[in-house]
């Protein structure tokens, strides 16, 4: 008997990095992209893209891929003077999650806005798409942006 019961405590030992469920991970990761989005309200678009960035992320800027934590600080450190007010401002409309509960992706609209060097307030939106990945601590961070 033992020995058939020993193969299914070792698979449902293994099938998730957590505790919980496909739905109250959702909520982690919605959770994760709204205090995101907080954080650069508050404190700036630089702050808290690097603060959620997964040390391994790949963002897509300008055409062109930014690879790993280092590419993302130097891409911030080296952009124009010119700009002022800068706001980023987005909420997740769609999350989803795998299985076990490790990798998981939102998607929503977000609104970029600023003022230009001529006065001029310029404001563009879009469709945002962030993958999220569970880091060892448990915590989400994107590893696609």
């Amino acid at each position: 008997m033992l020995l058939l019961l020993l193969p299914v405590f070792m698979i449902s030992s293994c099938s998730r990095p957590g505790k919980g469920s496909v739905e109250s991970w959702k909520k982690e990761i919605l959770q994760t992209e709204t205090d995101f989005a907080a954080m650069a309200a508050r404190e700036g678009m630089q702050a808290a893209f690097l603060y959620y960035a997964a040390d391994n992320v790949v963002v897509n800027r300008n055409n062109k891929l930014l690879v790993g934590k280092p590419a993302l600080e130097e891409f911030y450190e080296d952009r124009p003077i010119g700009v002022n007010d800068e706001r980023l401002s987005w909420t997740a409309d769609f999350a989803d999650v795998s299985q076990s509960g490790d990798l998981g992706y939102t998607y929503g609209w977000f609104t970029y806005s600023y003022t230009d060097s001529t006065g001029v307030r310029v404001e563009n939106r879009g469709v945002f798409h962030t993958v999220w990945k569970r880091q060892e601590d448990g915590s989400w961070r994107f590893v696609w942006d």
